[in-house]
């Protein structure tokens, strides 16, 4: 099988220090001192640090990347050691000093100065080390990385025989790491619970007290921090949404320390319109018109080159029409997410799986239509169980305050599924605010707020349901273009087109005589595979590199003003 490494054309002038840019959007201090750039590397069957390091890495990006300077996939069974020596930021010597850490994958142990900092299990998730006491003048930073791609913790598409959907794996950093220097008591996180006339700032357990500037359309205005708690109630209330992203901006002082945020106004709920339940965006019925989102990257896999390039994949759907991406079993930095909020684009967020998957029982007999199935007893292991569940609450309490996300999927085509009745009702209970799909595909029984539907290999006919119908997967058309192809043996897709043109003409043939006509009997949401193209698999609508859109952005509007709700 023969593949190519394809470059964006950030990556093609990569500087030696990526991913200068805060990543942390949502509560932004001026105080920030940026640890990515040319870290020591090796790797070692013990589990004790090394004295010596033979190779250098370029921290974000995973060894298996090409941006890395690695570009190599390590031996599973043994530890990714990380070391990075640097001298105490100016203007550190005063309050705490938090050391952060975007994502590991899986498994890190990090140590400063020799003193081990702690742990952290779970791929996906950001922690943070406070390492005021151990900060000295001249400093070592070192991690252990293990990624043996625990199938008992959440790993979404990776496996170590790539291939077809299925796709290289990530480990170690691949996230920012980053410090920052705060007050003695500062704040330590924020949650943000809007409506369509207020928003209320929590600051969970800290009962301090403060201002909240918020800059609003008419103004700016000032708003108390009470004890932990402020109220938010602007004039005139804007509410957000794809065609008007507004975000009112506001800067909360307690004490010594200030931090920046922002927050958006907007409701979902879902009402009978028209003979048929549908899902609404501020009140009224939304067709939520979307492409799958798989979240990878042809230079830096899970890590694009720089985070600007988050933007212009969300641009390039907007200008084809497109209002939503399903962010497909992958946890984004940050920075994605604010992207969405400030350009307008929903997102529908999927948990990442973990357990056995099994082509036969999860894939191909659903396909052909065996869809009914219990899943209170299916993957019983109760560790995986358990640390799925621990991984989908922690994901929530991470990206909650972003109001691009809409929608939950838990889980996705059967693969870990499980009880899926009973983890609704765990999300349910954590988050009252967004729709829920508890079985995105098939194995539908359990409580959800949707009715989830994949569909490739047949047409698609709306199905009788109490509940709003969101084609969730459809489409998938592969189409080459060369010299912007990874795999140049095999391809992967659901269905095939030799040119864009002949893609677009199967797009407008799909979209009209199949979708339009759904959308009018009920249909609220239809997610297209895929955004790009990745790696084997060439059902884009832009290439792997980022480097040609297929189809043109005059067909795409014309199918997505064909879709809205009249």
């Amino acid at each position: 099988m023969k593949t190519v490494d394809l470059l964006t054309e950030e990556g093609k002038r990569l500087s030696s220090q990526p991913w200068q840019t805060y990543p942390r959007p949502q509560m932004r201090r001026d105080s920030f001192f940026n640890l990515n750039g040319l870290w020591e590397f090796c790797t070692s069957a013990a589990e004790t640090f090394p004295d010596a390091y033979d190779r250098q890495i370029r921290v974000p990006f995973a060894p298996q990347s090409v941006l890395s300077g690695i570009h190599e996939a390590p031996d599973p069974e043994k530890y990714l050691f990380y070391r990075k020596s640097f001298p105490r930021p100016e203007g550190f010597g005063r309050g705490r000093v938090l050391l952060h850490f975007g994502a590991v994958d899986q498994c890190a142990q990090v140590r400063l100065n020799g003193v081990d900092l702690g742990s952290h299990t779970g791929g996906y998730t950001h922690f943070t080390f406070d390492v005021t006491e151990l900060l000295a003048r001249e400093n070592v930073l070192e991690v252990r990385a293990c990624d043996r791609l625990d199938q008992r913790l959440p790993y979404g598409k990776q496996t170590h025989k790539r291939g077809g959907m299925w796709y290289t794996p990530v480990s170690g950093i691949w996230q920012t790491v980053w410090m920052e220097c705060v007050p003695q008591t500062y704040i330590q996180s924020l949650v943000i619970k809007t409506d369509a006339r207020s928003a209320r700032i929590t600051l969970p357990g800290q009962s301090l007290s403060g201002t909240v500037t918020v800059q609003t359309p008419q103004g700016e205005r000032r708003f108390p921090l009470r004890r932990g708690q402020a109220l938010i109630e602007p004039d005139s209330p804007r509410l957000w949404s794809p065609e008007d992203p507004y975000l009112y901006e506001f800067t909360l002082t307690a004490g010594e320390d200030q931090v920046r945020s922002y927050f958006a106004l907007r409701t979902l709920q879902i009402k009978q319109e028209a003979g048929a339940p549908r899902l609404c965006l501020n009140g009224k019925p939304y067709f939520f018109h979307g492409l799958l989102d798989q979240g990878y990257w042809p230079d830096g896999l899970f890590t694009p080159a720089q985070p600007e390039l988050y933007a212009r994949d969300i641009q390039a759907a907007k200008a084809l029409g497109f209002n939503t991406l399903r962010k497909h079993i992958k946890v984004e930095p940050e920075q994605f997410y604010y992207d969405c909020d400030r350009l307008g684009m929903i997102v529908f967020q999927d948990m990442v799986n973990n357990g056995a998957y099994r082509f036969w029982h999860d894939t191909a007999l659903p396909t052909l239509g065996i869809q009914k199935r219990k899943d209170r007893n299916m993957h019983k292991d109760p560790e995986t169980r358990s640390r799925f569940l621990q991984a989908m609450e922690d994901t929530v309490r991470q990206l909650w305050n972003h109001p691009c996300i809409c929608y939950w999927t838990i889980f996705n085509e059967g693969w870990g599924q499980f009880d899926s009745g009973a983890a609704y009702a765990r999300l349910r209970a954590l988050d009252d605010s967004r729709f829920i799909d508890s079985a995105s595909g098939w194995f539908r029984g359990g409580a959800s707020d949707v009715d989830s539907r994949h569909v490739y290999f047949k047409r698609f006919r709306l199905p009788k349901s109490d509940k709003p119908v969101v084609l969730s997967e459809f489409g998938g058309y592969a189409c080459r273009v060369p010299g912007h192809v990874f795999n140049l043996d095999k391809n992967y897709g659901y269905g095939s087109c030799r040119t864009g043109q002949e893609l677009e003409q199967k797009l407008t043939e799909l979209y009209r005589r199949q979708i339009v006509p759904a959308v009018e009997k009920g249909l609220c949401a239809a997610i297209y595979t895929q955004i790009s193209d990745v790696e084997d698999e060439t059902n884009g609508l832009l290439t792997y590199d980022r480097a040609v859109c297929k189809v043109s952005g005059k067909a795409m509007k014309s199918l997505a003003d064909a879709l809205k709700y009249r």
